[in-house]
């Protein structure tokens, strides 16, 4: 007798909705704090187009400190304004556009004034910021690196500096030369002054000639009043392909800034090390690393294994890996793995102990690739806007636990900061948002503890950019 067996098809197999993955901001939490808490996020906008009534977009660089030194940090932000990516150029029609926005914070966490301290030409394209005492006169000013295509420098007025305009420079060296991504401001010398310390990337689509030509990651020193051009010397530090990053920091912590350089072209990072400093001297050295490298657009330092050496972490597409910095600086750094956001790619990231382990963590933003002025047909696959933190183990070999928080259609969140905002004793995040406009600005991220598990996410607003859950 012949035996039937029949095929039970799963709700899975016929694609049911029934067994969905679902949303992450909704899913309830499981990350919890040393003290056992769980840990959820709420969202709080600082700064976009429907609260300020100024049509900016594109939101990047992000810096905060305290500019009116009323005792409460600001925050310094950029806006490339730019939803095709490829703002026209200087002259053009329409002409090139770009946003820098301060918001002057108080002792309310939600209460931020914004104003605009630069738009149109002089901020096309506007991609990083960097603040420090420039001229010596106590007050903070602003640096801006924008992406069409230069370096300018904004001089703190002193006095009512909400309502009165910033006297201005654009670096003559580096106008209409290229293009700069990311700015610095740090004294590399110790007399007193910073540096400007920026590369040029040197286009701002590159295409194939421009990766097969060299562009300068360099230092800018003046001496004298920075607000006159003839004050500013360029000393180039190298050439390299697409450089997109030139970062200070004491990385053999012999007391003196060295830098290091990314290039995107060549697909890693190089070290100088400042061996003379009253002459600016610098040694260069290749970081060769073994195992997955980083193109160095993104960086943070921090002793992840406790050696008295500062490691290295660094994004390379959709994972995150940190680098062991060997006894000998010219050895190889061990690359260990974070984790990843597969299929979504990391751009923006932040350290800072989240759980109160003593620890560091990771909080990570993505890179949505998908249309920036309307959602598009895009789905669980593609890579798109995800916002998350990686837990430290405490293990060097052990991979990190990741911790999603939303994931939108539309999204790039290419900077976060660290602060206890609402002084409550746990680290919150301020960040910025691109690629989605209208909702396009800063924002920040309320930490927030429970005894029972809460959703992911408590987004701030009712209409928003659609949620996507991870594929199966």
């Amino acid at each position: 007798m012949r035996r039937i067996h029949l095929l039970l098809l799963s709700p899975i197999c016929l694609g049911s909705p029934l067994l969905a993955q679902s949303l992450i901001s909704e899913s309830l939490t499981t990350a919890r704090s040393d003290g056992g808490s769980y840990i959820s996020w709420k969202e709080h906008i600082i700064d976009d187009r429907v609260l300020s009534g100024v049509p900016f977009s594109g939101s990047d660089g992000l810096e905060m400190a305290d500019l009116d030194r009323d005792g409460i940090d600001d925050i310094v932000s950029v806006h490339e304004s730019d939803s095709a990516y490829d703002s026209t150029t200087p002259g053009e029609t329409p002409p090139a556009m770009g946003h820098v926005r301060i918001a002057f914070g108080s002792n309310d966490p939600d209460s931020w004034t914004n104003i605009t301290l630069a738009e149109g030409v002089e901020a096309s394209a506007a991609e990083d910021a960097a603040i420090a005492d420039v001229n010596g006169d106590g007050f903070l000013d602003i640096m801006i690196a924008a992406e069409l295509s230069h370096l300018i420098y904004f001089q703190n007025p002193g006095q009512d500096i909400r309502n009165r305009v910033w006297e201005r420079l654009i670096l003559p060296m580096t106008r209409g030369r290229g293009s700069y991504i990311r700015v610095f401001l740090a004294d590399l010398d110790g007399d007193g002054k910073p540096e400007a310390i920026a590369p040029n990337k040197g286009a701002q689509r590159p295409a194939v000639a421009d990766y097969r030509r060299s562009t300068a990651a360099s230092i800018y020193k003046f001496t004298g009043d920075p607000l006159d051009g003839s004050s500013w010397q360029e000393i180039e530090l190298g050439r390299f392909s697409n450089p997109r990053n030139s970062e200070p920091i004491d990385i053999d912590q012999d007391g003196d800034l060295d830098i290091i350089v990314g290039s995107n072209g060549e697909n890693r990072i190089i070290l100088f090390e400042n061996v003379d400093p009253d002459k600016l001297g610098f040694e260069e050295h290749a970081i060769g690393v073994y195992g997955p490298g980083t193109n160095g657009f993104n960086m943070e330092f921090v002793d992840i294994n406790k050696d008295g050496r500062l490691d290295i972490i660094g994004g390379s597409g959709r994972t995150l890996s940190w680098l062991e910095q060997p006894e000998s600086i010219d050895h190889a750094w061990i690359s260990r793995s974070i984790g990843s956001f597969a299929p979504d790619s990391v751009t923006g990231f932040e350290i800072a102990d989240i759980n109160d382990d003593g620890l560091v963590d990771i909080i990570a933003g993505s890179y949505s690739r998908g249309p920036r002025m309307g959602d598009g047909e895009v789905d669980e696959n593609d890579s798109l806007g995800r916002i998350g933190w990686f837990e430290n183990p405490g293990e060097i070999e052990s991979e990190w636990t990741r911790h999603d928080i939303s994931r939108r259609k539309r999204g790039m969140f290419d900077r976060f900061i660290a602060r206890d905002l609402d002084n409550d004793g746990d680290i919150d995040f301020v960040g910025t948002r691109g690629n989605s406009d209208p909702y396009d600005g800063v924002f920040w991220l309320e930490q927030v503890r429970s005894n029972e598990p809460r959703r992911n996410f408590q987004p701030a607003r009712a209409e928003e950019s659609a949620e996507i859950a991870l594929p199966f």
